[in-house]
């Protein structure tokens, strides 16, 4: 499909809107990116054909400039709080949103999925009900740890771990103060392996794309773990697929799901993903990466080939969606740094140049800094690598590879490189991949 001159407008100017203008750019596609922020504050602005200064969250303002520069499509990203304003704008200004208001309500409000996953009777993470204002009596049940999050936030915002009544009430403070609804979630903490699921939709049609072991590591004192890599497909898969999607599948009919992509976050409990956290919106891990290299087709492209002429572009994608990636294996090291001022990242040539690596995508370049506030958050995630192989032990030996190569170097000299992937991180987490009938 020929987009050469159709005009894109992307909602946030962060460096991983890059990602987006990329995939735009390659297809001739005229970018503009949008927010409040100056331009020396947004990566993507400064890359972008086109900057504007319209703040997403006024819809009139937004319609206006979507109309007076004639954009045929509007995207947004890696972050939940633009969505229901996305759809809203879009309604308004006669161009496509990938999910609606209603949709996006749903799936940026973590006790609302939560009661509808549990409607289709999808496993999902125990909670509390417990009232600040009358905490003694309603959190005298609490077995602890227990997991506290806004509702309603993303990218690990306003998240503590709690092992005692005192940490617990301070901690619901915090989420309330985080979130924009002003409502906390409580829930038992689950410590140990976990996956991640991403789903393609199609007019319609549901499509499990992969189902990837999600690495987490314990290597900051007081924070939520983080990741540190993806391995797929995951052990759980062919359980998963039997079990828990025709489930799901369900629940997105209920719910009137026809386009774009998610993914679901969740624990593994006795061989089972039990489902913790939603986004209906692309996500950093980008691992459309990894599915283009490995199965032949682009879910960015596709999303951006929707909203701006109600075509994905794919007309075979059924006899591309491979969750088993054709027997071999792909991958996803995480590289982490602790607080600090970047001023030297080291290795990236010899990580390029490693058999299997497809693409290393750098999310906090040279002069970047990892404030303090960021620590326990995404945001501390400055190296992406993706890759392939052919067995998982090449797969294991490529990702250990990686970590020893990179070193992130600030400006007093200190490596603030974060521990990562160790050999005992792989165990029991990858099978040998086949056929799966859906």
């Amino acid at each position: 499909m020929d987009l050469s001159g159709k005009r894109l407008l992307i909602l946030g100017g962060s460096r991983i809107s890059c990602e987006i203008i990329k995939h735009a750019r390659r297809m001739g596609i005229v970018t503009g990116v949008t927010d409040w922020y100056p331009i020396k504050k947004c990566p993507a602005k400064q890359e972008a054909d086109e900057a504007y200064f319209v703040n997403t969250s006024d819809i009139d303002a937004m319609v206006k400039l979507i109309k007076e520069k004639h954009f045929d499509g509007v995207i947004t990203g890696f972050t939940d709080s633009v969505l229901p304003y996305y759809a809203e704008m879009c309604e308004k200004a006669g161009v496509r949103s990938y999910g609606t208001k209603e949709q996006f309500d749903i799936f940026i409000d973590k006790q609302k999925y939560k009661e509808l996953l549990r409607k289709f009777n999808v496993p999902t993470i125990p909670e509390y009900q417990i009232d600040v204002d009358r905490f003694d009596e309603t959190a005298v049940d609490v077995v602890f740890p227990v997991l506290v999050k806004p509702v309603d936030s993303s990218g690990s915002r306003g998240i503590t771990i709690c092992n005692n009544m005192g940490e617990l009430k301070t901690a619901i403070l915090l989420a309330t103060e985080v979130s924009k609804v002003k409502r906390a979630l409580v829930e038992q903490y689950i410590d140990g392996a976990e996956a991640t699921v991403f789903w393609l939709f199609v007019e319609g049609k549901y499509y499990m794309m992969l189902l990837g072991n999600r690495h987490v590591k314990h290597n900051q004192e007081g924070v939520l773990p983080l990741p540190v890599g993806y391995t797929y497909p995951a052990s759980v898969q062919p359980k998963f697929l039997a079990e828990v999607a025709p489930k799901i599948e369900k629940m997105f009919h209920y719910v009137g799901i026809k386009n774009g992509m998610m993914f679901m976050q969740c624990k593994i409990v006795n061989s089972l993903c039990v489902v913790y956290d939603i986004g209906y919106r692309l996500t950093g891990s980008l691992e459309y990466i990894n599915i283009k290299e490995m199965c032949g087709f682009d879910p960015l492209d596709m999303m951006i080939s929707f909203v701006l002429t109600g075509n994905n572009g794919e007309p075979d994608i059924e006899k591309k969606v491979d969750p088993c990636l054709g027997g071999k294996y792909s991958y996803n090291v995480s590289l982490l740094s602790k607080p600090g001022k970047i001023a030297q990242i080291k290795g990236l040539d010899e990580i390029r140049a490693l058999p299997g690596v497809i693409e290393a995508v750098v999310a906090h370049p040279e002069g970047d800094e990892i404030t303090p506030a960021m620590k326990g958050r995404l945001a501390q995630i400055s190296i992406r690598v993706l890759g392939k192989a052919d067995t998982i032990e090449h797969m294991k030996q490529e990702m250990l590879l990686i970590h020893n190569h990179a070193h992130i170097i600030s400006d007093r000299g200190e490596e603030l490189l974060l521990s990562g992937l160790e050999e005992l991180d792989f165990e029991g987490t990858v099978y040998e991949a086949r056929e799966i009938d859906r």
